[in-house]
């Protein structure tokens, strides 16, 4: 599936689904709200009901008792008035109200929260009702929090979600350019050798005609060298064709390439000559990951010792190819990071050689590479198991 065709679509759908979440997760605090303070208004109303029960119109004292020693429980802001609206007691208002006029004002803030509860007294005698006053409450301090929680986790949220991306887009633009900068290097460096052999070799034979035989053979290596390096290039960018490779063969086939390359260097092949290392691969990609860790290998041992070994081994249905030099060493921090596109250990590295080959193993391959041990001043082992 072309994920790059349909980004826009998936970016589309992921906001959607975003706002979905935030719209339900600020519905289910705006119910949780309600009930709360369907909560308090019974307790109000049980509050009325003691209230109305035991006062009379007559007695304010009796009705003052019961505010102040009965409702204690309380933990949202309550003002008791009378039956015309003025404020006679009240509990939790803020500590800057402390007048009658200051709870007045808060009593019509409350009121458009929450209706006003009457205080209903009942003349049996008569069956007539009088009501001598109301019960007005807030929205406690956890109902305020909760009110404002979805909105204050929105905004965190956000934030993080912009850092977020900003910190991603600054990553990935930089990988981005060193992927670009990495592979002009890299496609630079791969036809390199070839190139500045078949201008060695026109030069020879401009100057020696007589020789033509020998060296048109050698320019034909270094041609068909070339049609590798581009075929290498057009595999890693499309669906590489399969088939069964001898192993052996293959890095064989790599070794000779560079030992005739870099005089000095000895690169030694041992495996079980009586097992058979047939896999199914891309012949072109996996000589080019095998010929990048021994060129890896050399250039990191080649001031400390001029060897390189190549371990192939088979078990439980699996290739392990051990790749060791006997070079500087890789520090543990950087075992996984060297796979990274533009980390290089060397000077004048572009670190892509190993996260292409990296590509190679493991997206291509389905396999698995990985540095197996590294000591600092006695040389690496990568191990690729196919």
């Amino acid at each position: 599936m072309n994920w790059y065709k349909y980004s826009v679509n998936i970016k589309a759908g992921l906001f959607i689904f975003g706002m979905i979440l935030v719209l339900a997760f600020v519905l289910f605090t705006q119910k949780i709200v309600r009930d709360l303070r369907d909560d308090n208004r019974e307790i109000v109303h049980i509050y009325a009901e003691i209230i109305a029960g035991v006062a009379t119109t007559e007695n304010d004292e009796s009705l003052n008792f019961i505010f102040e020693n009965i409702i204690q429980k309380v933990q949202f802001p309550l003002i008791q008035s009378d039956a015309e609206m003025k404020p006679l007691s009240w509990r939790n208002l803020p500590d800057n109200i402390n007048s009658e006029g200051g709870a007045f004002r808060l009593q019509k803030t409350m009121d458009h929260q929450n209706d006003p509860i009457p205080l209903i007294y009942k003349n049996h005698d008569t069956n007539e009702t009088i009501t001598f006053g109301y019960l007005h409450f807030g929205d406690s301090r956890l109902i305020n929090r909760l009110v404002w929680l979805p909105y204050l986790q929105i905004g965190l949220v956000s934030l993080f979600i912009l850092l977020g991306f900003i910190g991603f887009s600054v990553i990935r633009n930089s990988e981005k350019r060193h992927i670009w900068a990495g592979m002009a290097r890299e496609t630079a460096h791969q036809l390199g050798t070839p190139v500045s052999a078949l201008l060695g070799w026109v030069d020879l034979l401009k100057n020696n005609p007589n020789r033509s035989k020998s060296i048109v053979k050698d320019m034909d290596m270094d041609l068909a060298r070339l049609q590798e390096i581009s075929n290498r290039f057009s595999d890693m960018g499309t669906a590489p064709k399969f088939e069964k490779l001898d192993l052996v063969e293959l890095i064989q086939s790599v070794i000779s390439y560079l030992q005739r390359r870099v005089p000095g260097v000895e690169i030694r092949l041992i495996f079980d000559d009586s097992l058979q290392y047939s896999v199914n691969g891309n012949k072109k990609l996996l000589s080019w990951a095998v010929e990048n860790l021994v060129k890896n290998g050399i250039d990191a041992s080649k001031e400390i010792a001029g060897k390189i070994k190549i371990n192939l081994e088979t078990e439980k249905n699996q290739f392990i190819i051990d790749i060791i030099d006997f070079g500087a060493g890789i520090p543990k921090r950087d075992w996984k990071n060297i796979f990274r596109p533009g980390f290089s250990t060397k000077k004048y590295g572009w670190g892509l050689g190993l996260s292409l080959t990296k590509r190679i193993i493991k997206d291509f391959h389905r396999g698995k590479i990985f540095v197996k041990e590294s000591t600092i001043g006695s040389g690496t082992t990568i191990s690729i198991i196919l």
